[in-house]
């Protein structure tokens, strides 16, 4: 019999390589129907695995199975990642166990005739798992076909994104920040200001038996020892009660761009799933009024049920699309825009957005980005400030998105991040953006501006 982990995760990555689900999504859904915990973070340790080495997963399928991946059926492809991704990576799992479920697998979907080739490229690749046929790291970087092989399928990343990382930033530091990015990512908390304090909060998880450290930048940012026996914080009645947020570092690192006084007016305009918003909450001591916005119903309701449980007072929650001009007649002293991005700096975290996105998808991206970060200007009130944000790796929408505004918006004066109070200087660039990379800072990519409307 099939472990119920590998069907559940055959199901999640079918969903996601066939364009029907992102990887979130499709996890949320396989962890409703596996009832055993042991099962449902079986089932996300391979799927989420698979997708961080596929380029990696795929060289080899094609190397043993003597034929391109294209040229495989879909299916059989995916049974082939995941036993893969086990034989190498899960080697707690007896080989042969990995190569009976994955012909059970096969014949499970109908697909009976291809059961024998199933297990010969698997068992061919078990019997090479020592010397792997995978491009070896450069002895020379400038030989640029030479770095992106390895690069792109070894380390498992666009070969797009890998040639521009490595032009931008070099070899050394692309190496470094893929293999930061292949990596599990630290469950991520920050403390709720609102209901509790630090200390307080790594007392009442201790006892609940979750260990935690501080993040390097963020105050408010606890990652969650993961190899202490029993560490369910998001089980916990800390959790329950609403003391902490689960946020990634950098993102956390957004909401000082608005200074420890951001007005008695404050508007986040693409504000869901809600943790920049329970920040600014904080910062403004749960007085005046702070706008939430988002424009899909679903963000809407994830972003009602963050701030419900947050015990926010001053959050009132409006539908709103920022790609057009915003409704409000009266400005705000502060406005966030966190802007729909491409992702690509938070590839830790979401693995399958490397392969789902594409080079040519950035210009129109950056467009949007452009006509949000405008709408969101008529909204700031004289001497007001506004915040654009990303989770982007790529210039294309973070400077360049930036530099466009300040070139078109007359009364808007940037500002340099090292100038705002609670700003940690080591994560503001020389152009006084904020800016977090893995290889400089261990975390994931954000960026931020800061401009300031004129007084008059």
């Amino acid at each position: 019999m099939i472990a119920a982990a590998r069907v559940a995760a055959f199901d999640v990555l079918e969903a996601v390589s066939r364009g029907r689900s992102d990887l979130p999504t499709a996890l949320a859904h396989a962890r409703e129907r596996l009832t055993d915990h042991r099962d449902r973070a079986l089932c996300s340790e391979i799927a989420t695995g698979v997708e961080r080495h596929r380029g990696a997963l795929d060289h080899l399928v094609a190397t043993f199975a003597r034929r391109r991946v294209e040229r495989l059926d879909p299916e059989i492809l995916t049974i082939l990642r995941l036993s893969a991704y086990q034989l190498l990576h899960l080697t707690r799992v007896p080989a042969a166990a990995v190569v009976d479920d994955a012909v059970d697998l096969a014949r499970r979907v109908k697909k009976r005739s291809a059961a024998g080739f199933v297990n010969a490229v698997l068992r061919a690749l078990s019997r090479s798992r020592r010397a792997l046929p995978l491009p070896p790291r450069p002895l020379d970087p400038a030989d640029r076909v030479t770095a992106l092989d390895y690069l792109s399928i070894t380390l498992s990343h666009p070969r797009w994104l890998a040639a521009r990382w490595c032009d931008r930033i070099g070899f050394d530091a692309a190496e470094r920040w893929m293999q930061f990015d292949n990596q599990p990512a630290p469950l991520t908390l920050r403390v709720n200001r609102l209901k509790t304090t630090n200390d307080q909060l790594v007392t009442r998880l201790r006892s609940e038996g979750v260990q935690v450290s501080p993040g390097s930048f963020a105050q408010d940012a606890l990652l969650v020892d993961s190899t202490a026996e029993g560490a369910q914080p998001l089980h916990g009645e800390a959790w329950a009660d609403g003391w902490f947020v689960v946020q990634d570092e950098a993102s956390q690192l957004v909401a000082t761009l608005a200074g420890p006084a951001p007005g008695r007016r404050v508007l986040d305009t693409c504000a869901s799933p809600g943790g920049k918003t329970i920040a600014l909450a904080a910062v403004m001591g749960n007085t005046g009024l702070l706008v939430a916005c988002d424009v899909r119903e679903k963000r809407i309701g994830l972003l009602e049920r963050t701030i419900t449980a947050s015990g926010a007072q001053n959050v009132r929650i409006a539908q709103v699309d920022a790609a057009v001009p915003l409704p409000f007649t009266t400005p705000f002293d502060c406005v966030l825009v966190d802007a729909p991005c491409s992702g690509l700096g938070t590839l830790r975290r979401d693995p399958d957005l490397r392969w789902r996105r594409h080079e040519e998808d950035l210009p129109a991206l950056a467009a949007a980005q452009r006509r949000m970060l405008g709408h969101a200007a008529d909204a700031v009130a004289p001497g007001g400030r506004l915040i654009y944000a990303t989770c982007s790796s790529e210039p294309d929408e973070n400077e360049h998105v930036a530099d466009a505004f300040a070139a078109s918006s007359r009364g808007f004066a940037p500002v340099d991040a090292r100038t705002i109070d609670g700003v940690p200087a080591a994560v503001v660039d020389s152009r006084g953006h904020f800016r977090t990379t893995p290889h400089l800072h261990g975390l994931e990519a954000f960026f931020g501006a800061v401009f300031e409307r004129a007084r008059t």
